[in-house]
């Protein structure tokens, strides 16, 4: 009897461990539920157990580091509305534009569409007025923080470095910017809950050894045609292009398509990541929007932690993930000898 509660007690520990070793890193928050990057997706991403937060970084004009997804402010506020005389000649409105003080003026929303001004996601969270303002890096973390003394719980961070080259060209330097924020509130060491992450490998490389960062970089992969910065993406998918990055990151942030192919194999990156020792981050998982051979938001996981081997994913949807690999688990325990 006591053998087999040994046996028992095995089984549940393996099990837990094979849950939690699963980083689910939340989207712009919980973003499927909430508008992206507001403090309500974060404390929704935070309660529903999210192991990491993300948070993209842009600047003010003074300087700020606040959390955004696009240097560009017109598909996710109310800024033509409040300021119709600050765009510029492309006709975008764009946060380095503006002081911190005239961007705590404008109103979060659902993203939209600039051409039709509908909901990308239509199925999500309404266009209401809720008075949810952009928060500052630094007001999310101490949100993040905060909430991780008063659960117990230790949420980590995930923040990205947005467009650093056009930065400069704009006056400001944001990875410098950033690293004194996370300084400030403790995020010096390798061991810590934090990834940094860029699409820019020559700022990644700068961070670790210019900027003397010793966070866990990780490096983001999308396609040359995408113009996310002059990286060569193609090469980065190489397997000379993985020894590359794995000299100065710890990871990678592939887009998920390339880490199959067009028959649901596992592509040749994730063995070259793998044989790195690169951990491997893929973006975005979203409940609604499947890819066209996916029968279910659920499928289309599993094929990504039992046959690609993920070690995480960026979802926009962290109560639905984390469910299906409750139930995931909890079936592979229940198949058990």
């Amino acid at each position: 009897m006591k053998i087999k509660m040994n046996i028992l007690i095995w089984v549940l520990l393996t099990s837990a461990h094979s849950v939690h070793a699963l980083d689910v890193i939340a989207h712009r928050g919980a973003s499927g539920q909430l508008p992206e990057h507001s403090l309500v997706a974060v404390a929704f991403a935070h309660a529903a157990g999210a192991n990491y937060i993300e948070q993209d970084v842009v600047l003010s004009r003074d300087g700020v580091a606040i959390v955004l997804h696009d240097i560009h402010l017109d598909t996710t506020t109310d800024v033509a509305s409040k300021f119709p005389n600050r765009a510029r000649s492309d006709g975008r409105y764009y946060a380095i534009d503006f002081d911190l003080a005239e961007l705590k003026t404008l109103e979060l929303h659902e993203r939209v569409n600039l051409q039709s001004n509908q909901q990308v996601y239509p199925a999500r969270f309404p266009l209401k007025h809720l008075g949810l303002r952009i928060p500052t890096l630094a007001e999310e973390i101490e949100l993040i923080q905060g909430l991780n003394q008063s659960t117990g719980k230790t949420v980590g961070i995930y923040p990205e470095i947005k467009a650093p080259q056009w930065h400069r060209s704009q006056g400001l330097d944001i990875s410098k910017k950033v690293l004194v924020v996370l300084n400030k509130y403790g995020y010096t060491e390798h061991n810590q809950p934090i990834y940094l992450q860029c699409f820019d490998a020559k700022e990644l490389k700068r961070i670790r050894y210019k900027l003397g960062s010793k966070l866990k970089l990780v490096q983001l992969i999308g396609e040359n045609d995408w113009q996310e910065s002059d990286t060569d993406y193609d090469r980065l998918k190489t397997s000379e292009g993985m020894g590359e990055i794995a000299k100065y990151a710890d990871g990678i942030g592939p887009w998920w398509n390339q880490l199959i192919d067009d028959n649901k194999k596992v592509s040749a990156i994730v063995g070259f990541a793998k044989h790195h020792k690169l951990t491997i981050h893929p973006f975005t998982f979203r409940a609604d929007e499947l890819p066209q051979w996916a029968d279910s938001y659920q499928a289309w996981l599993i094929l990504f932690i039992d046959t690609v081997k993920v070690d995480g994913l960026f979802t926009d949807f962290p109560v639905q993930t984390l469910q299906i690999i409750k139930q995931t688990n909890n079936a592979k325990l229940a198949t058990k000898p």
